[in-house]
């Protein structure tokens, strides 16, 4: 199987983002490949779950679930030197990559990590990083970012494929509003769900949000992966309608061969839907 290659990557995603940096009247995303997303607001930049390395491919690769690679990487994290803020929605490699973070941490020593709090000392282990310099979020907690002026996060439970809960009710697996302050006073509203199901409870929560941008999962689930499972597009594309966001971008596909999906099934239901959508290539930029 060829390769995907990204629309734009290394040095050409790195021009464009720089060409963007001089827009200050829209906010820009870029897919990374997975849900990881690049977001540039007048302020600054965010990332989301970045994977942008092979460690999963070579820690499955002896096993009954290998990791084959679809889509090449669209950039080495190191070069990624402008990052001002960092999540993880949970503990899954694809989503708190050691091999991304690390060198992202040592490009951006002053750069803010986003995570559940319940993981909070799992990913201070993993990351070999005092836990106190991480930011915790729990359900319904709306958490400003010190050093990062303007910006709020708002903790959104996930269910991969449950809701899964420490000791304390804090969750492992979540999601997260945010909000980003435009110069003219206007914020922009995006939701990136992490890995999730419709759950009791989701569209609730997020109605009151008036989301902007809603980036979810579309890769679906199935006992013969022997993974948690996701949203199926034509679900992604009903939840988008119900919580009324003004655009749904789809996730988590052509990535790895065996937990997969087209996006197809996605758009066919948006159209059908009438809610506004955009599939984006790996390295391609969206601006809104």
């Amino acid at each position: 199987m060829n390769m995907i290659r990204p629309l734009l990557e290394d040095d050409a995603l790195l021009a464009d983002i720089a060409a963007a940096a001089t827009d200050f009247s829209r906010v820009h995303l870029w897919w990374l490949g997975q849900s990881g997303f690049l977001i540039r607001w007048p302020g600054g930049h965010l990332l989301i779950d970045p994977y942008l390395s092979d460690s999963l491919t070579t820690k499955y690769a002896a096993t009954d679930k290998p990791h084959v690679r679809m889509t090449s990487r669209v950039i080495n994290p190191r070069r990624l030197d402008f990052i001002d803020l960092v999540t993880s929605s949970h503990n899954h490699t694809d989503h708190l990559d050691a091999d991304t973070l690390l060198p992202l941490i040592a490009a951006n020593p002053t750069m803010r990590i986003v995570v559940p709090e319940a993981n909070r000392q799992f990913v201070a282990r993993r990351l070999n990083i005092d836990p106190a310099s991480l930011i915790g979020m729990v359900d319904g907690a709306a958490q400003e970012v010190p050093g990062v002026p303007g910006v709020t996060v708002h903790g959104i439970p996930a269910a991969h494929d449950a809701l899964e809960q420490d000791e304390q009710g804090r969750h492992h697996f979540m999601g997260y509003v945010f909000k980003l302050p435009m110069n003219d006073g206007r914020t922009t509203t995006i939701y990136h769900s992490g890995d999730t199901l419709w759950f009791d409870g989701l569209t609730q929560r997020l109605r009151r949000f008036e989301i902007g941008l809603a980036i979810l999962p579309i890769n679906g689930r199935g006992p013969e992966r022997k993974v948690a499972g996701n949203l199926w597009g034509r679900e992604a594309a009903g939840l988008a309608m119900e919580i009324g966001a003004k655009r749904v971008v789809p996730c988590h596909y052509d990535m790895f061969t065996f937990n997969t999906a087209t996006p197809e099934e996605f758009i066919a239901t948006c159209r059908k839907l009438d809610q506004p959508h955009h599939v984006l290539k790996a390295g391609e930029r969206l601006s809104i």
